[in-house]
């Protein structure tokens, strides 16, 4: 009989260790071995430049003239950019903006409105 404890996420008792992590073959939850519970916010929140969360859907505004890499396009301070959705990377936010197309852009440079 296993001594490992059950998944935490959907309770089953087929759990299995994978170097330090117990893993559920039923679910795929990975949970630390040395006991430590993870931390409730997954999530990590992003801010702009002047400390304000984002969130999907949002609309800001750029705060710095930003050169797009490849082409001799600016996109000037002041432009308003809608329904924002957020990534993980360096980039943290992945968008659309009218006259250039598809984007990612730096939190620090743009600001929520």
């Amino acid at each position: 009989m296993s001594t490992l404890p059950p998944c935490p996420k959907c309770n089953s008792e087929y759990t299995y260790e994978d170097g330090t992590q117990l893993v559920c073959p039923e679910c795929a939850h990975e949970w630390s071995a040395n006991g430590e519970t993870e931390a409730a916010g997954d999530e990590t929140v992003k801010k702009d430049s002047v400390g304000n969360v984002l969130q999907d859907g949002d609309t800001i505004t750029v705060i710095k003239d930003l050169k797009v890499k490849g082409t001799s396009l600016v996109v000037k301070v002041g432009t308003k950019v809608k329904n924002i959705r957020l990534c993980d990377g360096d980039h943290d936010i992945d968008c659309k903006i009218d006259g250039i197309g598809p984007m990612k852009l730096k939190s620090e440079f743009v600001r929520k409105v």
